[in-house]
């Protein structure tokens, strides 16, 4: 091994410990402010269904719409890859899992809309229906028909709906707990946020129903909807957002770009708004930036062209629906909002194409890393990181299957998800 090196040092041992206690406070703060992914499956989409129109066959209906379409503009692998411009190696196993996906799960996350979908009703109306929301949730998660992820979006903390908006997630929660307890999947969309003040609100509201239930402190999460300019720049010059982060104390789980709410307040036209103008990528990057290493996830907003019509205009809206779609992805937003259920087929063909396109070679460059092999990429542990997200997000959503990610990097899942998510601690990898 050649000669031993002398090692020598010039600072005495109290130097480090003087350094690691003035940093004491900053390493909390960290740990706080940034605790990183929480490894739970994110989905690649929600849908908004009005209050008064959800009904217990809502989710399956949506599957079945999707499916009505494909079969009556698309009707094999061969014609809806031509419609996206998928290839022709891909075209089978997209197409073979969309199909399976609206059989099997067509939704993924599920919102009841009380506030933009539903519009202003009086209170009794409200409030039948908000209780009537709680009803069918609850035995949706009973009888196994519920979406991964199901709630509502409640109206916003602005002084002219606030107190509807408050009771309405009242009935709703309480209704929950009288009907067997909140379901795991709870998903809680506070709209319209403008300053963090109003987060702090709705962190009160959430606060003080889980003290009268004796639930757990932290036990309701919810998401933050950005619909205004002002919530990605503050009238101080500070982004909010970032503020508003924090004004959660930990309950906040995502972040919603509005696409049109967002649009009109910046004066983009009627005809421009979307999800891919300069406007929409300028808020999405501040709220992805803000959002980095705290564990809330950042989502996409939504087309309003919907796919209806003869063929040729179906084609038309889903060929723009797919490519907003993969458009998102590569900038690392994995999730979006689905407006129809001919939305579906061509939210999961993006999806599904953008997993799969990249399968190999991920896992070829995450198995050279864990066998220190090298290869024509010097990659590092945050994009070995990157690496394993990838391939959890498409196993999650159906895109690729656990046995054929193992057989191409040799790791289980366990170890994909100990190289994605800093939570876990240190990393132990059982394959050779």
């Amino acid at each position: 091994m050649g000669q031993q090196e002398k090692v020598a040092t010039s600072l005495a041992g109290a130097v480090s410990e003087e350094i690691s206690a003035s940093l004491t406070a900053v390493d909390a703060e960290l740990a706080r402010r940034y605790p990183g992914d929480p490894g739970t499956r994110q989905p690649v989409h929600t849908v908004y269904v009005p209050g008064d129109v959800f009904e217990p066959g809502t989710l399956r209906s949506w599957g079945d719409r999707a499916l009505a379409a494909l079969d009556e503009h698309a009707p094999d692998a061969a014609s809806f890859a031509a419609v996206l411009g998928i290839s022709e190696e891909l075209a089978g196993p997209v197409h073979d899992r969309v199909r399976a996906k609206l059989e099997r799960e067509p939704v993924e996350d599920l919102r009841i809309d009380f506030e933009d979908g539903y519009g202003p009703r009086p209170d009794v109306e409200e409030d039948e229906a908000a209780a009537r929301a709680a009803r069918l949730v609850s035995e949706a998660y009973a009888d196994g028909t519920a979406a991964p992820y199901m709630g509502i979006r409640m109206k916003c903390m602005e002084a002219g709906v606030r107190d509807r908006g408050i009771r309405t997630t009242d009935v709703f929660l309480t209704g929950l707990m009288e009907a067997g307890g909140l379901p795991e999947g709870l998903v809680l969309t506070l709209p319209k946020v403008t300053y963090p003040e109003q987060v702090t609100a709705f962190v009160q509201l959430l606060e003080a129903f889980e003290k009268a239930h004796g639930l757990d402190a932290g036990r309701i999460g919810f998401e933050i909807q950005i619909e205004t300019s002002q919530s990605i720049l503050a009238a101080d010059g500070t982004a909010a957002v970032a503020r508003m982060i924090d004004a959660a104390r930990g309950r906040a789980t995502g972040l919603h770009y509005g696409t049109f709410d967002y649009s009109a307040c910046v004066g983009v036209s009627a005809a421009y708004q979307a999800s891919d103008h300069p406007a929409a990528d300028h808020a999405k990057a501040v709220m992805q930036v803000a959002a980095a290493g705290t564990g809330v996830r950042v989502s996409d907003g939504s087309t309003n062209v919907l796919p209806v019509g003869p063929t040729d205009q179906v084609h038309e809206a889903w060929r723009l629906h797919y490519g907003l779609t993969r458009r998102a992805l590569a900038r690392a937003y994995y999730q979006g909002w689905d407006m129809h259920p001919g939305h579906l087929p061509t939210r999961y063909a993006a999806v599904y194409a953008f997993y799969r396109e990249g399968l190999e070679p991920a896992a070829a460059r995450l198995a050279a890393y864990v066998a220190k092999a090298g290869g024509d990429v010097m990659d590092e542990p945050a994009t070995a990181k990157a690496l394993s997200g990838y391939l959890l997000r498409g196993i999650d959503c159906g895109a690729l299957d656990t046995a054929e990610v193992a057989g191409l990097t040799g790791l289980t899942r366990a170890d994909l998800d100990a190289f994605a998510s800093p939570r876990r601690g240190d990393l132990t990898v059982t394959a050779p």
